[in-house]
């Protein structure tokens, strides 16, 4: 199996992993500078850094490589690890760097007006990829968002047919209370990593009581990010996206100390009595 073939696939179909690579031996090691293993998000792996003890070593570590999405070099000392005698030791030390391999983060926006042409500009750039989803197609199109790779001009197309993952970024910034209130109630129960509600924190509590009646579980809606953005005092269209950008950035990033700006359960109980 060519490895780099199977990584350009596991991307492409959303998958994650990690690439374990040898960068450097020193002595008598039973493989070879550059020799890498493959471990994917299911455990399976492909091409080999050795065997034994070594390669159990990497493959554990290697999980958690996928989960902080963060690299890791590491050192074995062959020659003092009693440990490392199965097989596997010829004497010398073995170094290899383990790395994530993540999909492209993709970004639907909900919504085709004027903060979400600025978002999608701003967010492409920063490595996302883009789709749109609204349901006037003077609003949908490759003319408003050239870097589109995917645009929906009907709701029920886009839920239909798009498959959130772990990689997805689902960003609601629709023209009203209706669509906004149809895109949350599929998003939350989605896999997404992200789901973002433009709005004032009203708003998004009046959703949320709307969508409450309707039989939805509040409970749900604490995963979202509402209203969406970091708060830096963003006005104008363009530094709303930029305060939308940094925020999926930091999500992304795994940022740590990022503000989750969920409203809380007991803050739509509270309008029951304003």
């Amino acid at each position: 199996m060519d490895l780099f073939e199977e990584i350009v696939r596991m991307r492409r179909a959303g998958q994650r992993g990690a690439l374990a690579t040898i960068v450097h031996t020193n002595g008598s090691i039973p493989s070879y500078e550059s020799s890498r293993m493959l471990i994917r998000d299911d455990g399976t792996i492909a091409g080999t850094v050795g065997g034994g003890c070594v390669e159990a070593e990497v493959w554990a570590a290697a999980k958690d490589v996928i989960q902080k999405e963060q690299p890791r070099k590491m050192t074995f000392n062959l020659n003092h690890e009693a440990a490392y005698d199965a097989g596997l030791i010829c004497g010398g030390t073995l170094e290899i760097f383990v790395e994530p391999i993540l999909p492209q983060p993709m970004l639907y926006l909900f919504g085709g007006g004027h903060v979400s042409t600025a978002v999608a500009r701003v967010a492409h750039q920063a490595g996302f990829a883009i789709g749109i989803v609204d349901d006037r197609e003077a609003f949908a199109n490759l003319d408003r968002f050239p870097m589109a790779s995917e645009i929906y001009s009907t709701y029920e197309d886009a839920f239909a047919k798009i498959r959130p993952n772990p990689s997805s970024y689902l960003l609601i910034v629709t023209r009203g209370h209706k669509d906004d209130m149809r895109v949350l109630a599929w998003a939350v129960d989605t896999p997404a990593r992200y789901i973002g509600m433009i709005g004032s924190k009203r708003k998004v509590i009046s959703v949320y009581k709307a969508l409450e009646k309707e039989g939805h579980d509040l409970e749900k809606f604490e995963r979202v990010h509402a209203p969406v953005g970091l708060d830096i005092g963003a006005l104008a269209p363009e530094e709303i996206a930029v305060s939308i950008a940094a925020e999926l950035i930091a999500v992304r990033r795994n940022a740590p100390n990022l503000p989750h700006k969920a409203v809380r359960l007991s803050d739509v109980a509270s309008l029951q009595h304003d």
